[in-house]
């Protein structure tokens, strides 16, 4: 598949398997497939989780952040892989830490450095940021099933 960068939602839905809801890029800044990653999330105030988390002082929940990074990082791989579509399963966060709260109306920056890359397991070093300041980061760890594997 060839992609140009920066590309949008139509061509992350043509390589994730995810749908909404549950998509948490909202744009692909710039793609080293394999290797390195800058995605773009804007977080929508008019999101239904906000009512809940929390109604008085809406903050993107840390889980939603970690798994916005585990698809930006899932990108990387699958289009390196030419694996569109494939399911990719995240088995691990190490070392994650928040730093800053994610607000309604912020544009998060998600970057993800592959540093592992086996037949199965896919290792990424991944960040996210508002404004230059540095709100979460982690090694997350992810499996990815094979076509007989998701046939199963």
């Amino acid at each position: 598949m060839q992609i140009e960068y920066p590309c949008g939602k139509d061509v992350i839905e043509q390589v994730l398997p995810h749908r909404d809801p549950f998509v948490w890029m909202t744009r692909v800044i710039q793609c080293d497939p394999g290797k390195y990653i800058t995605a773009e999330l804007d977080v929508s105030p008019d999101l239904d989780l906000f009512r809940g988390h929390f109604p008085e002082h809406a903050v993107l929940p840390g889980v939603i952040l970690m798994e916005a990074l585990a698809q930006t990082a899932s990108f990387c791989i699958l289009v390196d892989r030419g694996a569109e579509g494939a399911l990719g399963f995240l088995t691990g966060i190490d070392k994650a830490k928040f730093r800053k709260q994610v607000l309604p109306g912020d544009t998060v920056t998600l970057t993800a450095e592959i540093v592992k890359s086996s037949r199965r397991m896919c290792v990424a070093e991944v960040k996210a940021m508002v404004d230059g300041a540095l709100c979460a980061s982690a090694t997350q760890k992810y499996i990815l099933a094979t076509a007989e594997e998701q046939d199963a």
